[in-house]
């Protein structure tokens, strides 16, 4: 999926980068990317969407017209529209892979670059790796709560854009889902595409029965949904199509509404008793880890939860609390110490030991039998091709989470 335009920018990225060009505060700069609290009742966080951010800053190139309609406001002189014509991402970035767990101050990207280029930046890597993070961390929420069941994504018509629904599909499959229903994410990422009927093609058809039979006869292995008209029907009509049509048939049935324990409980037996033992029942309709794990907790025979709305729009995180920070500027540590929102200065490294991570100065040296969690992945403005990795070595990474007790802050970087 292409990047956003260079002009995915606010207004003072520019107004502060022209006056650092007059000015000569040019030199180099290291911003970071952290999420200052996960939201209530969070124990971690996943890390997501370095790849899109990676390929933003490759392609970062303002075109003529955007140069037109920079050139076009009032602030900006013909000096500054000529050094943005010229610019290009020179820095480098250091970031944990993604799929790795993190925590709130530890670095989700790393920026060292210009200062210039370091700033205009900003509001695009906050876009393309806040709410990746945000989904990712949902996702794999509801992953541990599925407690092994596999958990699909139907979720890209309740994203806030297009884009964002792609970006969604990518980190819930990051976090371990199986399968999503958008053919488009599936397609650019190669991500296993699942989905069969609405209640619309059984509302179309003369009735539930024939619209049965269609799909069983015409998609052998089919997903059925029951609950059109009334579940407990709709599943004396699946076990109906099925003897008609044969083993093998209907593969599952899915129940979209209502109390999903009860009804998943009288499903499962009907269609045992029907000798339909390997019909699986998948369940959907607005849910997520909270909701998922009262299902199971509650011993509720179902074998898949879809999960679309309240993955990639949480109710309980609209967004992630993320702020993009200046922490060191030409070799001085700086910070701010504003009231409730005071970041802490200088460049770091995150050390991760097997209970508890510390953050510590970036040139403080290593901690013993600890593992840094900040990579090299950009120099010079190019990717480090040894950092490339796939979705499957993300997956892998996400699905060992490291749940810490803690995480310190080295006093040094307090002072």
């Amino acid at each position: 999926m292409n990047p956003p335009s260079a002009l995915f920018v606010d207004l003072y990225e520019l107004t502060m980068a022209q006056l650092y060009y007059e000015r000569g505060i040019t030199g180099e700069a290291v911003f970071e990317l952290t999420v200052r609290s996960m939201p209530d009742g969070w124990e971690y966080l996943i890390a997501a969407g370095l790849d899109r951010a990676l390929h933003f800053l490759e392609s970062l190139q303002f075109d003529d017209d955007d140069l037109a309609y920079v050139a076009s406001l009032p602030q900006f002189d013909s000096e500054f529209i000529d050094r943005l014509r010229q610019l290009r991402f020179t820095g480098e970035v250091w970031a944990p892979p993604e799929g790795t767990t993190v925590y709130p101050d530890e670095p989700l990207i790393q920026v060292v670059a210009p200062l210039p280029e370091g700033q205009i930046v900003e509001t695009a890597l906050i876009n393309l790796i806040a709410y990746p993070t945000l989904v990712a961390s949902k996702a794999a929420r509801a992953v541990d709560a599925a407690d092994g069941r596999p958990v699909i994504d139907f979720g890209s018509r309740r994203a806030h854009s297009s884009d964002a629904a792609i970006e969604a599909t990518r980190a819930a499959y990051i976090a371990g889902f199986t399968a999503t229903s958008s053919l488009q994410a599936g397609r650019l990422y190669d991500i296993p595409v699942t989905g069969t009927m609405a209640h619309s093609y059984i509302l179309a058809e003369d009735d539930e029965l024939a619209a049965f039979n269609a799909f069983a006869t015409r998609y052998p292995g089919t997903t059925l949904l029951v609950d059109t008209y009334n579940t407990a029907e709709g599943v004396e009509r699946t076990i109906e199509v099925a003897k008609r049509c044969g083993p093998g048939s209907i593969g599952a049935i899915r129940i979209d509404s209502g109390d999903l324990l009860t009804e998943s409980r009288q499903a499962r037996q009907r269609l045992d008793a029907a000798g339909l033992v390997s019909v699986r029942i998948i369940v959907s309709g607005g849910l997520d880890e909270y909701q998922i794990a009262e299902l199971v907790e509650a011993g509720a025979p179902i074998d898949v939860f879809a999960c679309g709305t309240n993955i990639v729009a949480p109710r309980d995180a609209a967004t992630l609390d993320s702020a993009y920070k200046l922490v060191e500027y030409a070799g001085r540590a700086v910070a701010k110490r504003s009231e409730g929102k005071p970041s802490v200065g200088h460049r770091k490294q995150v050390w991760r030991l097997p209970e508890h991570d510390e953050i510590h100065p970036f040139d403080g040296g290593g901690v013993a039998d600890a593992e840094p969690l900040l990579r090299p992945v950009m120099e010079h403005g190019r990717r480090i091709a040894a950092h490339a990795e796939s979705l499957t070595q993300m997956r892998e990474r996400a699905a060992t989470r490291v749940i810490q007790s803690s995480v310190s802050v080295d006093q040094a970087l307090l002072d």
